[in-house]
């Protein structure tokens, strides 16, 4: 699971626990100007994942680390796909994050108020 929060002028996601094994990853730090929206997406552990290099895949128990698709990277760590939250990127390593969360709803309103 990962926390995200709003520091200065910067998204920034916590990878907690174990994750941080699997993702290969313990945060992100992204500006905020770099930052296009986010949106709660339940649906998104079912699209094509790409290849994994580095992370984990075990389909029904976790998508954890970086993912390649069609040219793109995108960083994932979702357990529980009913808690995904999909945050959109521009110029950056990412395309897009990938994120379980407690509560998707309030992150989302979050990042979008933090873009206003």
């Amino acid at each position: 699971m990962a926390l995200v929060h709003i520091d200065g002028d910067d998204l920034v996601v916590v990878i907690e626990g174990l994750d941080k094994l699997w993702a290969f990853k313990s945060s992100l730090s992204i500006p905020l100007v770099n930052v296009r929206g986010a949106t709660a997406d339940p649906g998104i552990a079912a699209d094509p994942k790409g290849i994994r290099a580095p992370g984990a895949h075990v389909p029904g128990v976790i998508t954890a680390g970086t993912f390649h698709l069609d040219g793109e990277k995108v960083f994932w760590d979702v357990k529980d796909p009913s808690k995904a939250v999909v945050i959109e990127l521009a110029d950056e390593r990412y395309a897009r994050l990938v994120v379980q969360v407690d509560d998707p709803r309030a992150t989302v309103t979050l990042v979008e108020n933090a873009l206003r």
